[in-house]
């Protein structure tokens, strides 16, 4: 074994280091004179390492260096059977405590959290990055794409039935995708419906088609000044852009999905690839996690050490949004604008003690599709738990996808990167009581910083 120190000799108020010896966990440097220094027993050989300096990657320009097959930069050094010595700390008069100096260790002390969490998304920015979308459609899958001019009633059944919570629209004149319909689109006509204003009969429905009712929706549901919505461009991404670029299209503009457009347009005429979905990014991100998970301590922390999701005051973690919950004798309209207002795509149903009973998401409201329920009901009326009962009817009870708080980061990835789940609740084990939720949204919120 060999003693081999590593020095960062460039200033800065803190330092930490991390190697593929170490598994790229990072580890603090102690100040010693005017550098920071951290010294390991190893074994001979050929080694890779970089410096977190005031939390900001560094590498020294002076040493040799290597870039890895994602293009991040590493100083290398050659380990040989010769003992270097290591360097006292020189005296010094500016205030450093003398107790301080080169930290020899062979098993390093425990991380900071912080730094373990920079090390984390340094990695993961570097998967990402180095990716494309491309790399993550699959070679063969089913797209549904409706027309513009096909009737409302019709577009939602098809929805319904083919499971669908948005999908493309084709304009014929333009000869391009020119928007999505979303389970959103149903509950604002839902609504349109229920108030009667310039409401259209269920006979009409037969015959009004999308394009008209996204050009009503911009009229009805305008500003409080009673401006007029304008129509934004289609959101849409190409198969060329990197998986970070992709993954902040979705969340900035608060969507779920968003179309991929081909780069070079090719003779089939349809500039669309495919859609793409943090679901699907998860997926192919994990795949990679697989492949180097011992790089990577931050996977087996427990979700109480991560500042990840949304959480319920009594657990004492800060987040961002309230969580929220309702009850299954909730009015389904209170549910609805939940959703809509908050912007968020589910919401856990509870009992009286809290205790959680199962999810309504915002692409539960295709069952009322089915066979023209909606005509037939009164929203004002309907309590969660009927809207849940119709779900029941058409495909039976369904598994919450749940975890606690003890948890791993790696396994709510993984249950995250199943299709279809879009959500964990974390529940306390033995009551099932609601502490918090993570969304996939929450996920690459946090992995992108």
């Amino acid at each position: 074994m060999v003693l081999q120190r590593f020095s960062w000799p460039y200033g800065g108020l803190s330092a930490a280091f991390c190697g593929n010896f170490t598994g790229w966990t990072e580890y603090p440097m102690a100040r010693v004179g005017n550098e920071f220094q951290v010294v390991f027993d190893l074994p001979p050989g050929v080694y890779q390492y970089r410096f977190l300096v005031d939390g900001v990657w560094r590498c020294d320009d002076t040493k040799p260096f290597v870039r890895d097959e994602y293009g991040l930069i590493s100083n290398e050094v050659l380990v040989e059977n010769i003992v270097q010595p290591v360097v006292q700390p020189e005296p010094s008069t500016s205030g450093i405590n003398m107790d301080d100096g080169t930290i020899l260790t062979t098993m390093p002390p425990e991380p900071n959290p912080g730094v373990q969490i920079a090390v984390f998304r340094h990695g993961i920015s570097g998967i990402l990055l180095h990716n494309t979308i491309y790399d993550v459609v699959p070679l063969s899958s089913k797209l549904a794409i409706l027309d513009a001019q096909l009737p409302v009633k019709q577009a939602f059944k098809i929805m319904h039935d083919e499971g669908l919570a948005l999908v493309p629209l084709w304009d014929e004149n333009q000869g391009t995708v020119t928007g999505m319909l979303t389970a959103s689109d149903f509950v604002l006509m839902l609504r349109k419906l229920q108030r009667n204003i310039r409401a259209l009969g269920n006979e009409e429905l037969e015959m009004h088609p999308i394009s008209a009712w996204k050009e009503a929706k911009l009229q009805f549901y305008g500003g409080p000044d009673g401006a007029v919505m304008q129509r934004r461009p289609l959101i849409h991404v190409k198969d060329s852009d990197n998986l970070v670029d992709v993954a902040l299209t979705i969340i900035r503009n608060e969507i779920s999905s968003v179309p991929i457009f081909k780069s070079l347009p090719d003779s089939s005429g349809m500039p669309l690839l495919n859609l793409a979905t943090l679901q699907g990014i998860l997926k192919f991100l994990c795949s990679k996690l697989q492949e180097q998970a011992e790089g990577y301590s931050l996977l087996q922390n427990q979700l109480l050490n991560i500042p990840i999701g949304t959480w319920s005051p009594h657990t004492g973690r800060a987040s961002n949004r309230q969580l929220r919950t309702l009850r299954l004798t909730s009015p389904l309209n209170s549910c609805l604008d939940l959703l809509l207002q908050d912007r968020v795509s589910s919401i856990p149903i509870v009992d009286d003690n809290g205790s959680l009973r199962d999810v309504y998401s915002l692409s539960d409201i295709m069952a009322l599709a089915k066979n023209d329920v909606y005509a037939r009901i009164e929203l004002e009326q309907v309590t969660v738990q009927n809207a849940l009962d119709v779900q029941y009817q058409l495909q039976g009870r369904r598994q919450c996808h749940t975890c606690l708080q003890t948890s791993t980061l790696l396994e709510v990835l993984e249950e995250l990167s199943i299709p279809g789940v879009r959500r964990v609740v974390v529940i306390e084990q033995s009551t099932r009581f609601v502490e918090g939720i993570i969304s996939l949204r929450d996920i690459f919120t946090f992995l992108l910083g």
